[in-house]
């Protein structure tokens, strides 16, 4: 691998991790999420000493530089090194790093990561890890689970931020602990330490101390509708986390996002760009002409003179492989044909055939078509 040292090498790099160049079933290490409870105080505290001085350091202003949307969740930024990927992702057993990176990573393809997996820097003298995890921008704990046999995530917070308008938020997974105190609607600053490194999780095969990581996501949110979808997709299945089930949650790349801003130094990086020129894998039209991502993400979605002299009567929608919604548009009832609740209108061969992990379409003969997860990624958009 030649590392990252130059805009080119980058592409190269996404495309050998089977990533975009221009950017759940799958794999979300699945997020059973727990109710809001307390913090369990059995988890060992977090080692405090040095700990704030090194969230100033990294979070201190850099002359010239323009103002960064997102930071590193902790002190390892080696994947700006040369042949830096080996020193910053953890693999899964037996595979290389890539397989710690976002997207169609995992099983030949087939199965997605919707993170980046950072490999631990600091260890204590049991060989645990120590290093410290700092909120990536500016935000508001919206959610921690402190029960890491309820979780494939084991203890982790999740983290609401605006940044371009939009709603983002974080997911930091793993952790051995929570800064003591730490509850649902406090504010934290960018760089500002609230957990520990760790391996928790409820997966068969544990996480061993070697491959320690914290599993870092930046996300969209699908629906306030969640736990309704829920109960009418499995009606037999608890859901314990209610609107914060981690299939509520739509994952963008963080290591496109992270190397966005790295290669825009002395620019303004834009997220909501960044989001708005995703790859179209498909294009849909649905007739549903109010649900709540409409009202989160407005600047998503981009005006129709027909529509609005005529009305509203359904949304074309474009999607990337993850199913992250990136461009809507209103259709008037003239515009639209057929009477079906969804329509796929386009597909991305090239996309798909790079990308296939979400199985969001399936091909029969010359025809493409939705595939039940795609028809479910949409039911759980429309809800």
């Amino acid at each position: 691998m030649t590392g990252f040292n130059s805009k080119r090498q980058r592409r190269e790099v996404a495309v050998n991790a089977g990533l975009p160049t221009g950017a759940r079933n799958s794999f979300r290490e699945p997020l059973d999420f727990v109710s809001r409870g307390g913090i369990n105080s059995a988890l060992r505290p977090l080692p405090i000493a040095g700990i704030l001085m090194l969230g100033a350091i990294l979070t201190a202003p850099q002359t010239g530089l323009a103002q960064e949307p997102f930071r590193f969740p902790t002190a390892n930024q080696s994947l700006f090194d040369a042949d830096g990927g080996e020193n910053f992702f953890v693999g899964t057993v037996g595979k290389t790093w890539t397989s710690g990176c976002f997207g169609c990573v995992r099983s030949e393809g087939w199965q997605m990561h919707e993170g980046l997996d950072i490999r631990c820097l600091q260890r204590d003298k049991h060989h645990e890890p120590t290093d410290p995890i700092m909120a990536t921008a500016d935000g508001t704990v919206v959610y921690l689970n402190s029960k890491p046999s309820l979780s494939n995530y084991g203890n982790y917070v999740v983290i609401h931020h605006r940044v371009d308008g939009l709603d983002i938020f974080s997911l930091y997974a793993h952790l051995s602990a929570m800064r003591e105190g730490l509850k649902i609607g406090q504010s934290l600053k960018a760089g500002e330490v609230f957990a520990t490194m760790g391996h928790t999780s409820n997966t068969g095969e544990p996480i061993s101390k070697d491959r320690a990581h914290v599993h870092f996501e930046l996300n969209l949110l699908a629906t306030d509708h969640f736990s309704a979808w829920y109960k009418k997709k499995f009606p037999t299945e608890r859901n314990d986390h209610g609107e914060w089930n981690g299939q509520n949650l739509l994952g963008l790349d963080p290591k496109l996002i992270l190397l966005g801003e790295h290669d825009t130094v002395g620019t303004n990086f834009s997220v909501l760009h960044f989001i708005q020129h995703q790859t179209e894998l498909c294009r849909v039209l649905v007739r549903k002409t109010d649900f709540p991502f409409l009202k989160r993400y407005p600047m998503l979605v981009r005006p129709n003179a027909v529509a609005q002299k005529e009305g509203v009567a359904g949304y074309e929608i474009a999607l990337n492989y993850n199913a992250v919604p990136f461009e809507l548009i209103p259709r008037a009832e003239s515009e639209i044909k057929g009477k079906t609740k969804y329509q796929l209108l386009s597909v991305n061969e090239a996309e798909q055939k790079i990308n296939p992990c979400r199985r969001l379409v399936t091909q029969r003969g010359t025809r493409w078509e939705l595939a039940p997860h795609g028809t479910s990624a949409l039911d759980l958009l429309t809800e």
